[in-house]
């Protein structure tokens, strides 16, 4: 059952880069729908699963967080697409420390299969299924509140935290830019295609204002699925009749100018973040992150705090200013949960500009590093990189070669703390989520050098 709520009033808003959301006072279960989060645009997901390998291992990211997140007086149940890795429940439980959900495995294709299955069903006798059903949380959560997890609340005859309109809409491209734009913020030169046969005049037109490359973005996308860039536009007709019919799943594309170093005075440029905790009552904006993409713009870690931010405080203060507004326009949406702001921040001769470029209303990939490095390491400084193997080796290897170097609360103000590990077929580790907790961010770079050493990573080079 989706919430029924009156109208929302004004959150009251906390921004304290230096705390632990506050969370949730109640147990839930939590369905790890990453492929959920396109929605009903299989096509999008398919995309993600073939470009970024071992997708459904990605929810075993959830495990240390959720009982930080949901800290009722009962257990969680954690419902994943993939069984999770057996080193690392040992390694959060008996060396960091930390409490964890109960598990099960639901896997993707049988999911998808939820939205139209009829009561009697013999679906709905999936042992993973009845293990929500007897659970004794009143609530259930996913990474998008999507027409399957509501078809699964009904059926269970619990309520989700956030309404489907409002999940979708957060993760609305098109209508946060819309909003911005109306309320005077910072925009980007920006057109809109209701479809492919206008591509070739938004492009023209952004060439007409000066811009030598641009972006194409469906209004629904995440992880550089749904995304297009266009190098040059003086030649931009192959690129843009190779765009796909599911980038209009959702409506309107944005095409927009893309922003560089060299061109239009900008000097610099940066891609922050801000993480979000929104409930009923208040919106937290509780970290400021440096995003770490690669030219796919492929999210591949992320860098708190930005090392540009302490040398120029103005950044952080309008970043918290832009966040805020995000923020409740997002709560107004009716969603619920965290989610992360991405801005581009730009800096010419005399002045900077930020502008938000989008939400994502879910746990996102900076949300577990966050909000572990609260946990552990309030005060201090944090690096999150997705690290790939030249050859795939076993979790327990893998933690037997960081030995050395592991984050252990209580020993050590510093170390590498393993969030989670992405599978082959056959069972063995291809790649993982690897978590640099020190003081400062130059330890924290330091401690990625000696994992990539350590670790039989593809590349030996360190982090710049």
């Amino acid at each position: 059952m989706e919430p029924t709520r009156p109208a929302a009033e004004m959150p009251v808003v906390r921004a304290s880069t230096d705390s632990m959301p506050s969370g949730w006072s109640e147990n839930a279960v939590f369905v790890a729908n990453l492929l959920g989060m396109f929605f009903e645009n299989d096509d999008q997901a398919a995309l993600l699963a073939d470009k970024v390998g071992a997708v459904d291992s990605y929810g075993g990211r959830l495990l240390p967080i959720i009982d930080l997140l949901f800290r009722g007086p009962g257990k969680n149940l954690l419902v994943l697409e993939h069984e999770p890795a057996i080193s690392l429940i040992r390694f959060f439980q008996d060396v960091a420390g930390l409490s964890l959900p109960e598990t099960t495995v639901l896997p993707h294709a049988e999911y998808r299969k939820l939205p139209h299955a009829q009561d009697a069903d013999p679906i709905w006798n999936h042992p993973a299924l009845e293990r929500i059903a007897a659970h004794s949380s009143a609530r259930i959560d996913g990474y998008v509140t999507d027409e399957t997890l509501v078809r699964i609340s009904r059926q269970m005859g619990k309520r989700t935290f956030s309404s489907m309109a409002g999940s979708r809409e957060g993760n609305n491209k098109r209508l946060l830019f819309e909003y911005i734009r109306d309320i005077g913020l910072p925009v980007p030169a920006t057109e809109f295609a209701a479809d492919a046969t206008e591509l070739p005049g938004c492009l023209t037109a952004l060439k007409k204002q000066g811009y030598r490359s641009a972006v194409i973005k469906a209004a629904m996308g995440a992880s550089g699925i749904g995304l297009v860039k266009v190098p040059s536009l003086d030649d931009f007709g192959k690129v843009a009749g190779r765009v796909p019919h599911h980038f209009f799943h959702d409506g309107a594309c944005l095409v927009q100018g893309w922003l560089e170093t060299g061109r239009n005075g900008i000097t610099e440029l940066r891609s922050p973040s801000a993480q979000l905790f929104l409930d009923d009552t208040s919106l937290q904006i509780y970290d400021i992150t440096e995003q770490i993409l690669d030219e796919d713009s492929i999210h591949q870690g992320n860098e708190s705090p930005p090392p540009y931010i302490a040398e120029n405080p103005e950044y952080a203060a309008e970043i918290l200013r832009q966040a805020e507004v995000a923020g409740l326009w997002l709560h107004a949406r009716g969603y619920r949960g965290t989610a992360s702001v991405d801005f581009l921040l730009t800096r010419s001769e005399h002045d900077f500009t930020v502008y938000i470029c989008e939400i994502n209303a879910r746990v996102t990939g900076a949300t577990y590093p966050s909000v572990l490095a609260k946990h552990f390491l309030p005060d201090g400084a944090w690096l999150l990189r997705n690290l790939r193997f030249e050859t795939a080796v076993t979790g327990e290897k893998l933690l037997e070669l960081l030995r050395d170097d592991l984050f252990i609360p209580g020993h050590s103000e510093h170390g590498v703390f393993p969030i989670n590990f992405n599978f082959t077929k056959n069972g063995l580790v291809k790649k993982g989520q690897f978590l640099c907790l020190a003081p400062s961010n130059k330890e924290n770079r330091h401690l990625l050098k000696m994992a990539k050493i350590d670790l039989p990573c593809q590349s030996k080079q360190p982090f710049q």
